[in-house]
């Protein structure tokens, strides 16, 4: 159901500390090696450690050694793409747009997107929101929005209702973001402030 509290964000928790991952992705590390997402505060602490006792720098999770090139890192990244692991898909498809090719990112996002990965499904609505390698495409976009959102992606839901709220459906708007301030989502607050002050909300 679409207007289901999810359990927690899409990231769900770090799997060193256990607590839930920031909906800022800038605040995660992604490991290459393992696929795992951990939080920076976890990153920063083990590389921290191994730095002052003269370790060899690994990994948090898997404790397989760093990547000590960009290449070494991607190639460790291709090699899980091959068991098909969506969060490497979807890291690897991030990778992709960055460098302006947006073809071969639709197809990484795609494939993660198939198996269920909200990333995925938040990344193709922004694409087809901006028509960048694809047609713009409004159904394609509320689609994989909806999909993100059941996921538990906070910006997902926000977007969702902001969507509705173009289209005068305060209720509906309402709904997604008050699930998205639940899940932590600021702007998301700041807009249900916005609907209560002006009487759309009680």
């Amino acid at each position: 159901d679409l207007f289901t509290m999810p359990d927690g964000i899409h990231r769900g928790e770090c799997p060193i500390c256990c607590l839930p991952m920031p909906i800022d992705a800038t605040k995660c590390t992604f490991m290459g090696c393992c696929s795992q997402i951990i939080c920076h505060g976890c990153a920063h602490a083990n590389a921290k450690r191994e730095i002052a006792a003269g370790l060899e720098q690994r990994c948090a999770f898997c404790r397989e050694p760093v990547a000590k090139s960009e290449e070494e890192h991607n190639k460790n990244v291709m090699k899980r793409i091959k068991k098909n692991c969506p969060a490497a898909m979807c890291h690897m498809g991030e990778k992709c747009k960055s460098e302006g090719d947006y073809e071969t990112a639709f197809k990484y996002w795609t494939r993660a997107a198939e198996m269920g990965d909200a990333e995925a499904h938040y990344n193709l609505a922004i694409i087809y929101m901006n028509g960048e390698g694809v047609e713009k495409d409004a159904e394609k976009e509320i689609y994989h929005l909806e999909e993100a959102a059941i996921g538990g992606h906070p910006e997902a839901r926000h977007n969702l209702g902001c969507e509705e709220l173009e289209n005068g459906n305060f209720e509906r708007g309402k709904k997604h973001w008050i699930i998205a301030a639940n899940l932590g989502h600021h702007g998301s607050l700041q807009n249900l402030r916005v609907l209560y002050a002006n009487g759309h909300a009680s």
